[in-house]
């Protein structure tokens, strides 16, 4: 079966919570211990956005210490969640650009 041939898996976006530590250049305020990154990232499972997720973070001089998955906008919607139409936004811009989007930073401070 040649590749033309493989059927296309289909992706969906997944709401992360990455907890990050402290690295030189992570662009994190100085007095900081580490933050809070809520991502929307696209995979065909949990499991590969989550390791996009976390690559992408490296690139960028992050330090992933921790990622708790949220689910998919379906699943958060049928869980009860309050999305506004501009996290959906840009959940759907997350799945057009097979991207990892940080949409909220919140450092930590001792």
């Amino acid at each position: 079966m040649s590749k033309k041939d493989t059927q296309k898996k289909p992706h969906y976006v997944y709401t992360l919570l990455v907890e990050v530590g402290r690295k030189e250049g992570d662009g994190l305020p100085e007095a900081s211990t580490g933050a809070a990154l809520m991502c929307y990232a696209s995979g065909v499972d949990e499991a590969e956005a989550v390791r996009e997720t976390v690559a992408i973070l490296k690139q960028a001089d992050m330090n992933p210490l921790d990622v708790s998955g949220y689910g998919t906008l379906e699943e958060r919607l049928a869980e009860g969640h309050d999305i506004t139409e501009e996290e959906q936004a840009l959940m759907r811009r997350s799945l057009a650009e097979n991207a990892v989007i940080v949409v909220q930073a919140t450092p930590f401070f001792d």
